[in-house]
């Protein structure tokens, strides 16, 4: 067991790799104890840098996460060279701002994620794994590393995601208004905060792809890696027929606590949209708008079979409530899918706002989490939410390699 010494304020960098693979994150935060013995932790966020993976790295973690044949010599060397990356970019983000950290918080990056069970070697058996080698990186930085944050709260019975809920409580819950904070990844997930809740009545999970499948098509299609500012999906229509087809995806109408990723949303599926559309007499530009209106339309879908009910129960919730959608991850930056999220949520009243607004850069959120959530396995606190993930208790998270 760690060393619990009384919560303390720390410089702790939190290292974020997504499922779209682009590349990684680091965050610098300055993470204190709460004024008060109940508060939450106080979170700073003092720097982001954001670095690009190396295209043959790239290439290979895709290749290797959309199930492609790879041998345990391979992904041996994969992990390794992740933890190397990791460590240079913390290093960079060290030198860059002129800051020296206390910990880190190595999230990695996640080949496989599979919560539901699947029979394997004559029993049920639920994984996920991530790759990024935690004691390169203490070694290099001489400083301690909490890494592989998702297994705890799978083996409590948890989906392992979303983790982010703990960020979420800790910095945007309000008393007047109910927020939901949206992050837009590779795959798309959301944290419902009702009005003057307490932690253990969030609702969180993940609501389908964001950027994976349209990324995916870009790539097939225009041969880049994603359509910037969502200009290609802007010359397009939106197939109607195909998207209510795909709507129809059983993952979208599992009701929470649920959690995806390339295993339900990746080549296979954006393949079969291609097709879809193809058949519909559809463009280039035409997949890539529905594309991107399928990722608007089950936010909108889950939020109204979800998160609507949810925030009718609280009873004790201010009279007229009003709702916003804060919106993170990198598709916050791709205009005509907030377009499309503004129009949907206009039905339900929800205002559409950038996470800019509550001052938390976009693209930062997900790296600002896992600094937290290491700062509290370091104190030997809890960091998931079982409300959110499903865990038969609240666990704390992660491995720990000493530097």
């Amino acid at each position: 067991m760690i060393p619990v010494s009384k919560p303390r304020s720390m410089i702790v960098a939190g290292v974020m790799s997504g499922t779209s693979a682009d590349g990684v994150d680091v965050a610098l935060c300055r993470i204190a104890p709460g004024l008060r013995k109940d508060d939450s932790p106080r979170i700073k966020l003092l720097c982001l840098l954001e670095t690009k993976y190396p295209k043959a790295v790239r290439a290979e973690v895709l290749r290797i996460m959309e199930g492609q044949p790879a041998t345990a010599t391979e992904i041996s060397r994969l992990n390794w060279r992740l933890g190397e990356i990791y460590a240079t970019c913390v290093e960079n983000a060290c030198k860059t701002f002129a800051t020296k950290v206390d910990l880190i918080s190595c999230h990695g990056q996640t080949l496989q994620h599979e919560p539901s069970a699947v029979r394997h070697l004559g029993a049920p058996v639920r994984s996920t794994w991530q790759l990024g080698e935690a004691a390169v990186i203490a070694e290099r930085l001489r400083c301690p590393v909490v890494s592989d944050l998702r297994p705890a709260d799978l083996a409590a019975g948890g989906q392992g995601a979303p983790l982010v809920p703990m960020l979420d409580f800790c910095l945007f819950r309000s008393a007047k208004v109910n927020r939901i904070l949206l992050n837009l990844g590779g795959i798309a997930n959301l944290t419902a905060i009702p009005a003057a809740s307490s932690l253990d009545q969030l609702l969180a999970f993940d609501t389908g792809p964001a950027n994976m499948v349209v990324d995916h098509c870009v790539g097939l299609l225009f041969g880049r890696r994603f359509d910037r500012d969502g200009a290609i999906a802007r010359r397009g229509r939106v197939l109607r027929p195909v998207v209510e087809r795909l709507l129809r995806t059983p993952f979208f109408s599992a009701p929470p606590p649920k959690s995806c990723g390339r295993e339900e949303f990746g080549t296979a599926f954006s393949t079969g949209l291609i097709e879809l559309c193809r058949s519909a007499g559809g463009s280039d530009a035409d997949i890539i708008a529905t594309a991107t209106a399928l990722t608007a339309e089950s936010i909108l879908a889950a939020t109204g079979a979800f998160i609507v009910p949810h925030f009718g129960k609280r009873a004790t919730a201010p009279p007229r409530t009003k709702t916003e959608l804060c919106v993170a991850g990198g598709g916050a930056h791709n205009s005509t899918l907030m377009a499309m999220l503004r129009d949907s949520f206009a039905s339900l009243g929800v205002r559409v706002r950038p996470m800019e607004d509550l001052g938390v850069p976009a693209q930062a959120k997900e790296a600002v989490a896992f600094a937290l959530l290491a700062w509290l396995t370091w104190h030997g606190q809890p960091g998931n939410v079982p409300a959110a993930t499903g865990a038969s208790r609240a666990a704390i998270l992660g491995k720990v390699s000493f530097g």
